[in-house]
């Protein structure tokens, strides 16, 4: 196993067992034995479970993070809001195998240490979508909006159809909802 691709590796073989057999049943011992290699290499990277679960969730979600600080800087327009939405998608798109993750384990979520992280992240998301005095029907447009994001890209997952297709659809849903929130109560 090349050294520089050997925790992309373990990342992505533990991603592949978490969703086949879930977080909690998954062993150290079985991600190593996938990776065909011993378990003191595997812990050479990485101490425990959990450890390559925040690894994969910390460089997945790096591009939100990234998001948030751009968008934070930015006037609260339409079009930034409009930017913020579509770079979101981009980004849920790259880390498509580990949304699943989240959305297929939700219990192991809330006792892991990245769930309120990606919890407090969203609550960012939303303040930088919706209107400081928004009413709330546009509030709820806004978190609408994530959701529609999350749960789209989820649902349409065993959608036949082209996946960029797909993803400019739930797309343009968010936008609507968050058009319809910025322009407030008709």
């Amino acid at each position: 196993m090349a050294r520089g691709n050997t925790r992309q590796r373990i990342q992505d073989v533990a991603l592949e067992l978490f969703a086949e057999q879930g977080y909690e049943k998954t062993s150290l011992r079985e991600i190593a034995e996938r990776l065909d290699v011993t378990k003191a290499a595997l812990y050479y990277h990485f101490k425990t479970k959990e450890d390559i679960l925040v690894s994969i969730f910390e460089d997945l979600t790096r591009p939100i993070d990234e998001l948030i600080e751009w968008g934070k800087l930015q006037p609260r327009t339409l079009e930034t809001k409009r930017e913020i939405l579509d770079r979101y998608s981009q980004a849920l798109t790259a880390g498509a195998p580990l949304f699943r993750f989240m959305q297929e384990n939700q219990a192991a979520m809330r006792d892991l240490s990245v769930g309120s992280t990606f919890k407090d992240r969203m609550l960012v998301m939303l303040d930088l979508l919706k209107a400081p005095e928004a009413a709330l029907p546009d509030q709820v447009r806004c978190v609408s909006a994530l959701f529609t994001m999350h749960a789209g890209m989820y649902a349409l997952n065993d959608v036949e159809g082209d996946p960029e297709e797909k993803r400019k659809a739930i797309l343009e849903v968010a936008v609507d909802l968050v058009n319809q929130a910025h322009h407030g109560p008709r």
